[in-house]
């Protein structure tokens, strides 16, 4: 994962070679970036390569035992609160696969664009046997579109990139050489917004789900 400051948009790029598994290092990493663009920039701009944006969690890391999964899990799901209320404009630039929390990293975003391509959007839970956690089902109800709830999250069903805006995990597609001017461009339209007032009104606009989110991570 990389970090790169330009013109006050502060652009994390995530790529692991592989198929940038969120694991703790992901978080670790991802929290750092995080507090040095709060500090210094006035949009983030999140982006993986070309094919891949994320995969989800680290299936290694969940299968190593009971209580690895169980901390993984919980501090995927801080990870997604913090994002869903980080205080500047906040933008996923897709170009590959979404899987599993790597949908809900599009969700948590302030503005989603993906590019057109031959990849998906998916919500493996259900065909893999498992549950979506409080903090998951909250997203889902907050951003993904009433037609599309039961097939993409109760059925697993993939999504390109053009049904993915149906659904609400993106906003728009591009071609795939315009999406970094796209995303760029709308991390500059943003950041012209009143710094302290965009900040308060979403996390006033936000404030049930964000409520509802974390007293769920208080139970454990």
């Amino acid at each position: 994962m990389s970090y790169q400051l330009n013109n006050n948009i502060a652009t994390i790029s995530i790529d692991d070679g592989k198929v940038n598994a969120v694991n703790m290092a992901f978080i670790d990493q991802l929290y750092r970036h995080l507090d040095t663009a709060e500090r210094e920039a006035s949009a983030v701009i999140l982006t993986g390569r070309p094919g891949m944006f994320s995969a989800g969690f680290d299936l290694k890391a969940l299968k190593a035992s009971q209580a690895s999964a169980d901390e993984l899990v919980h501090r995927g799901m801080e990870m997604l609160v913090r994002m869903y209320e980080f205080p500047l404009p906040l933008i996923s630039a897709c170009a590959g696969h979404a899987i599993g929390i790597g949908a809900f990293l599009l969700l948590v975003s302030d503005n989603r664009v993906g590019s057109a391509g031959d990849y998906q959007v998916t919500l493996p839970e259900t065909a893999i046997g498992m549950p979506f956690t409080p903090v998951l089902m909250q997203l889902l109800k907050e951003r993904v579109s009433s037609q599309c709830l039961t097939t993409a999250a109760l059925q697993s069903v993939p999504h390109s990139p053009e049904q993915a805006v149906d659904a609400g995990f993106l906003d728009a597609v591009v071609e795939i050489e315009q999406l970094t001017p796209q995303v760029e461009a709308l991390a500059e339209k943003l950041m012209a917004l009143p710094k302290e007032r965009y900040s308060a009104n979403k996390r006033d606009i936000r404030a049930d789900a964000l409520r509802a989110m974390k007293a769920s991570l208080a139970k454990g």
